[in-house]
């Protein structure tokens, strides 16, 4: 990575420091998320040094975690012009184009980057994650066993291998490179969590159970491993999933969870709610003040934004807000636990949608009871879970998968106590897992005024 010689100074600054001095400090800034200050100084930067690639190139991350994704991308080609043979410019510029969906021009890139650096194993492992999102699965193992050859202990390449291997119905082949990836690392949580999560699509549940088990036995602390345990086991079950273990499973998930969700799993929890909205608000205007609850990486938000004044987002996740942010339609994102959230804006939002988050919950009256006292007058909760069978003998019950199923009697009653009236009740399916359908209720309610 260029930089410029110490001899050269930023000016204006209150003491002259040198420019690696202060594109240090602008690194600083925006590793802390101070985002507005790291744009300013790398802004300082470039006027010094016009075309610097490290600050182009930097300026255009900055850019794109504040939801300005398109000067973002035209700030680091930019600093690929400036400097064509670094590759990192390349692969981050490839990070953005995957995390805007734009998968063949994200593979171009990350192409372009290993005919720069053959010899790079996550190079290839990036490729080959975008090969299987094309489902181009023979080229995806190619790019896996590169990535590989190249690197026997590449962990990432052998838990992709094996997610390769369960896309294509080979759970056994899965399994195979999981263990591979624990043998080379027995303490990667990454390998504990997709072993134990193929045993129970198995229906392997006493074998998933046991996986938590010994991952607990290595670190009784881990929220993944006690959580996974209790809903492998029925033993312990929490009231809700705890708050250590949905902020460290998000924030592992947040760089691949819209990969993910949407190229493996199907998912249809955005758009079913924003269905629903459509059908129980007046044609959009701009004209609500809406709380994206449990908002996650921000996929509800653009469907949300034409009826919003004002659109907030609330999440546990650090690292699932900042991807949010990059969606560049909220005003506001707020990292809390979303009941006590709830319960601090009292008579605030319009509209309030939970797409995919009151499944971490059990039961849902304290909750739902949060969401109406935030609500205005005549105002609109519209919210999914999964379903519980009808015969089941519980009310809500926690699944092997780690979240909550929920049955129709639970939601009517905790609306009811809630004093909200129900608009309309929808048995949808919301995702594919293990690949079978995971059914869900989608519900939308009203506080009377």
């Amino acid at each position: 990575m260029t930089s410029a010689t110490d001899s050269e100074s930023i000016p204006g600054a209150q003491k002259e420091v040198s420019f690696d001095e202060a594109l240090q400090m602008a690194i600083d800034l925006h590793r802390n998320n101070q985002l507005d200050g790291a744009v300013a100084l790398y802004s300082r930067l470039l006027q010094a040094v016009p075309g610097h690639p490290d600050a182009l190139h930097l300026l255009g991350m900055a850019r794109h975690q504040m939801g300005r994704s398109d000067e973002g991308v035209t700030l680091i080609e930019q600093a690929i012009a400036a400097q064509p043979d670094y590759v990192g410019y390349r692969n981050n510029l490839g990070n953005i184009h995957m995390s805007r969906g734009e998968i063949d021009t994200a593979l171009a890139v990350y192409q372009q980057a290993v005919a720069l650096d053959e010899s790079n194993a996550d190079l290839h492992n990036n490729v080959g994650a975008l090969y299987k999102a094309q489902k181009r699965f023979e080229e995806a193992r190619a790019a896996y066993a590169r990535a590989i050859a190249l690197d026997a202990r590449h962990i990432n390449a052998h838990n992709n291998m094996g997610l390769l291997y369960a896309a294509l119905g080979d759970r056994p082949g899965a399994i195979s490179y999981y263990v591979k990836a624990l043998e080379l690392m027995p303490g990667d949580s990454s390998a504990r969590r997709l072993l134990g999560s193929t045993y129970y699509a198995m229906g392997r549940i006493q074998d998933a159970a046991e996986v938590y088990r010994q991952w607990m036995e290595n670190e009784p602390t881990h929220p993944t491993a006690r959580h996974m345990y209790a809903a492998c086991t029925q033993q312990n079950v929490p009231d809700r999933a705890p708050d250590d273990y949905i902020e460290h499973a998000f924030d592992t998930f947040a760089d691949s969870f819209e990969s993910v969700l949407n190229e493996r799993l199907a998912y249809q929890a955005p758009q079913l709610c924003a269905d629903m909205l459509a059908r129980h608000l007046p044609p959009p205007q701009q004209q609500f003040v809406m709380l994206d609850a449990g908002c996650g990486t921000g996929l509800c938000g653009p469907m949300m934004a034409p009826w919003a004044k004002a659109l907030a987002g609330v999440d546990l996740s650090r690292r699932m807000l900042d991807r949010a942010q990059t969606k560049g339609v909220y005003g506001d994102l707020y990292k809390a636990e979303l009941t006590e959230f709830l319960q601090l804006s009292p008579h605030q939002w319009d509209v309030v949608l939970s797409a995919d988050t009151l499944c971490y919950f059990g039961d849902l009256t304290k909750v739902v009871a949060a969401s109406a006292d935030a609500l205005k007058p005549g105002g609109t909760l519209i919210f999914t879970v999964e379903s519980l069978p009808e015969d089941a003998a519980d009310l809500h019950q926690i699944q092997p998968h780690g979240r909550y199923a929920h049955s129709a009697a639970h939601i009517v009653t905790a609306l009811s106590c809630a004093g909200l009236s129900l608009l309309e009740s929808e048995a949808v399916v919301l995702r594919e897992e293990g690949g079978k359908p995971v059914s869900g209720h989608l519900i939308a309610a009203r506080k009377m005024g």
